[in-house]
């Protein structure tokens, strides 16, 4: 992870990528009369296209993705929305995970108009390896947002090789520490960089891994529609990357501990956490990850509805209350108001997404300050 970007400048001797914020590039170059390339032999010429600081972080990012290459978006969605145009068309079937990221299922829904047939699985791997066909597109996450489920994502990737389908795996909540889905069988791998990769709450991202031959082809969709990443969000990610691998296993060990003692807490009424003994879904993450460690993320229920809920919303001081995950700072989140506003109510509770549920995003702090914390607002 700290050597992946494979930089040195010959004149100066650095070895960390500058911030090239040009806008354009001579082409061609007028040392050779030849048309100016990047190593996977597209044009260099104008930072829609193509920037030297992203391609320096597309070659840690395909690194550390155990994948042949890489492309760095504008957000997560940026990605995501990116990958739908490229891939699907009149008539393309698209299976997406009944439970993870509302946008990203509320976007593949709004392809309906243009005669995508959508289907929505339940998040689990007998559900999509019955429902994937030949020609499919599948998108589904290793751990759902927010009740962290966790899907067989090798058993998926494995039917959809037999039947000629195309899976896609977001795998922002368990990061290349724990999962690479590309080694794994994966068609393509996308993470949202702004959580853990850049993992300090300041960059706003996102990248698709997996072969070059298909990801040349994303590649002139991002360049049609301009949503490559710019420069300066990808020399701060490119940082965040260096660290990635301890930040991670802090704030997973934390997320256990936190884990523990909500379990035995009398406010809280669930604590929904692989890591744990209990968790129906331990024993497949123990399977499938890298690591004996189960992410950053803790999702619990609080004891008396809503109004309880929204109170220890506000009564946090450490934790702050705010969306998104995986950075230095711990965030709290009440799902029912955003990343799952989108779902229906009765797919959402059916889910498991109920009006008393909070999503806890473990930063750096100390772990006992986060439990006194939790144990005051929770009071």
């Amino acid at each position: 992870m700290i050597h992946g970007h494979r930089f040195f400048e010959e004149e100066t001797g650095a070895f960390i990528p500058p911030i090239y914020l040009s806008a354009m590039f001579e082409q061609p170059d007028r040392r050779t009369g030849e048309t100016r390339l990047t190593d996977r032999g597209t044009e260099l010429k104008y930072s829609r296209e193509e920037n030297p600081t992203v391609r320096a972080l597309e070659r840690a990012l395909a690194a550390v993705e155990e994948a042949e290459d890489a492309l760095a978006f504008s957000s997560g969605m940026g990605a995501i929305s990116t990958l739908y145009v490229a891939l699907l068309k009149q008539g393309s079937r698209l299976l997406v995970t009944a439970e993870g990221y509302g946008t990203t299922i509320q976007l593949a829904s709004d392809l309906a108009k243009f005669g995508v047939r959508v289907e929505k699985v339940w998040p689990t791997a007998e559900a999509f390896v019955q429902a994937v066909r030949e020609g499919d597109v599948v998108l589904l996450e290793t751990v759902t947002n927010p009740t962290l489920k966790v899907v067989d994502v090798p058993e998926v990737a494995k039917r959809c090789r037999e039947v000629g389908a195309t899976l896609i795996v977001d795998n922002t909540f368990a990061s290349p520490v724990l999962y690479r889905p590309a080694a794994d069988g994966a068609t393509l791998c996308v993470e949202s960089l702004t959580k853990y990769i850049a993992g300090h709450n300041d960059v706003v991202g996102g990248c698709v891994a997996g072969p070059r031959s298909l990801l040349l082809e994303l590649w002139e969709w991002r360049r049609k529609v301009g949503t490559i990443m710019h420069p300066f969000e990808a020399y701060l990610t490119l940082r965040g990357l260096k660290t990635l691998e301890v930040r991670f296993e802090r704030q997973s060990k934390t997320a256990q501990e936190l884990a523990e003692f909500l379990s035995e807490h009398p406010k809280v009424e669930e604590v929904l956490y692989p890591g744990l003994s209990s968790s129906p879904y331990k024993r497949v993450a123990d399977r499938i990850f890298g690591k004996r460690l189960y992410g950053g993320v803790v999702s619990f229920k609080v004891k008396g509805g809503r109004r309880e809920a929204l109170k220890v919303l506000s009564k946090v001081r450490i934790v702050k209350a705010a969306p998104s995950l995986g950075g230095t700072e711990s965030l709290l989140t009440y799902p029912v108001i955003s990343a799952a506003k989108t779902i229906p109510e009765e797919e959402r509770l059916k889910l498991g997404i109920t009006d008393n549920l909070l999503r806890l995003s473990v930063g750096l702090e100390d772990p006992e300050d986060l439990k006194e914390d939790l144990d005051q607002a929770l009071a």
